[in-house]
């Protein structure tokens, strides 16, 4: 079992539950924020330290789990640290969405955030909002295109204006669930729910992100087969 702790807080879990049965609809995009003013390390760079987060909270609410196929990662090291202090991720997923993680260790503010946009709905997460963690959103860009060819002039744009949902969720301690987890899992002999699949998950994309960084943003491919990346 991996210790990905975010992954059994309130939030994450509706996260994963509203994913599961379809709430968004089609998946169009998701996007992570997670900078603050941080301690600069000097032997790995900021995507090891704070992007192992975001992307085991990626696998862990996407049905199926992260299945990427295209990794890209853009850096920079302002102070001359020399590891990147800024980075910026961008993941191909299998599902033709794309997926972006920015962190940062040189921001003067906090924030921790996440929005997946689907074609029906949009989900607002910010975990430093203590009143209001989850925003669902009714609001979209609708797209209405001729069945034919010949009069795809025709289509049009529409924007969607709706209610915007804020669910209540419980208040329950992370580690204690993760425990308890760990324990049923045992109990029941079967697999976490962040299990070592997962973890391998997340130090691949890793790797992949390091090689793009080393390769000045270049796309690294992914085998489907979770053998080494191209």
């Amino acid at each position: 079992m991996c210790d990905h702790t975010y992954c059994y807080t309130p939030a994450v879990r509706y996260l994963a539950d509203a994913l599961a049965q379809g709430a968004l609809g089609r998946i169009h995009y998701l996007d992570s924020v997670r900078i603050n003013l941080g301690l600069v390390q000097p032997d790995v760079s900021v995507l090891w330290d704070l992007a192992p987060h975001d992307l085991s909270i990626l696998d862990f609410i996407l049905p199926g789990g992260l299945d990427v196929r295209t990794v890209a990662a853009h850096g920079a090291d302002p102070l001359g640290a020399g590891q990147a202090c800024v980075a910026y991720l961008t993941l191909g997923l299998a599902c033709g969405a794309i997926a972006h993680v920015h962190v940062n260790w040189l921001s003067p503010i906090k924030v921790r955030t996440m929005m997946i946009g689907g074609s029906d709905k949009t989900l607002v997460w910010d975990d430093l909002n203590p009143t209001q963690r989850v925003s669902v959103y009714d609001r979209g860009v609708d797209f209405h295109a001729d069945a034919s060819a010949e009069l795809r002039h025709r289509s049009q744009i529409s924007y969607r204006i709706g209610d915007v949902l804020a669910p209540a969720l419980g208040e329950r301690e992370a580690l204690g669930a993760a425990l308890e987890e760990f324990a049923d899992a045992i109990r029941e002999h079967r697999a976490p729910a962040t299990d070592g699949g997962s973890g391998l998950r997340v130090l691949r994309l890793l790797e992949a992100a390091s090689a793009s960084l080393g390769r000045g943003g270049a796309t690294i491919a992914i085998d489907p087969t979770l053998e080494n990346v191209a």
